[in-house]
């Protein structure tokens, strides 16, 4: 049923912030019998956006299975040393399994990527709070930096502004960048703004 494997590119990240060694594997598809507990770790990581966001930030859970049973989804996950998962990240180059995002967008603003199926988009990265200031982060975006590079490939990601404020996501993953001495450009591509009104006073309940 599994089709996991650990990836041979030697991802580990030192100890910081009193966590253990990390080790990062690649797994197409995570076995049934694990995604509970992968979900427990989501929804500790995700679940307080819910209120943070205006754009849903969370999966359902039925979506969220579909992405872990999807061998078209690559999981980055960190691992202690003693085999405990404390981060995941998604990486795509099936644009069609990312619901919020135009793939029809990426085929045109990177035409020479796309004639060689390399665009990827990255879904989500999530560590557990526990462990947000070590080296779980760094250490899954490093990882998706190496398959990123050796593919010359074009890739997307969004971060919601409260993580970015709160986490300096943004920054971090500059970071990884800048040490990977990776030869890439990164730039922002959309944006979009939410509204809300909140009527008040007689004539919100006076009609016409």
């Amino acid at each position: 049923m599994t089709a996991s494997r650990s990836d041979s590119m030697g991802c580990r990240g030192r100890a910081t912030g009193g966590l253990p060694e990390l080790k990062v594997t690649i797994e197409s598809t995570i076995p049934d019998d694990r995604i509970d507990m992968f979900h427990l770790l989501y929804e500790e990581a995700f679940g307080p956006l819910r209120t943070k966001a205006v754009a849903r930030q969370v999966l359902h859970r039925s979506e969220f299975r579909e992405e872990m049973i999807d061998p078209r989804v690559a999981k980055h996950v960190a691992r202690t040393a003693t085999g405990d998962p404390i981060g995941v990240t998604t990486l795509t180059k099936h644009l069609e399994t990312v619901p919020w995002i135009s793939p029809e967008y990426f085929a045109a603003r990177y035409p020479e990527h796309a004639a060689r199926d390399a665009i990827y988009y990255a879904g989500f990265t999530l560590v557990a709070p526990s462990a947000r200031q070590g080296a779980a982060f760094h250490a899954m975006i490093k990882s998706v930096v190496q398959v990123l590079v050796a593919e010359r490939a074009a890739v997307g990601w969004d971060i919601c502004s409260y993580n970015n404020t709160r986490f300096s996501f943004a920054d971090s993953i500059r970071a990884v960048l800048d040490e990977q001495e990776a030869n890439v450009e990164v730039a922002v591509e959309d944006s979009q703004t939410y509204y809300a009104a909140r009527f008040t006073g007689d004539g919100a309940t006076k009609g016409g």
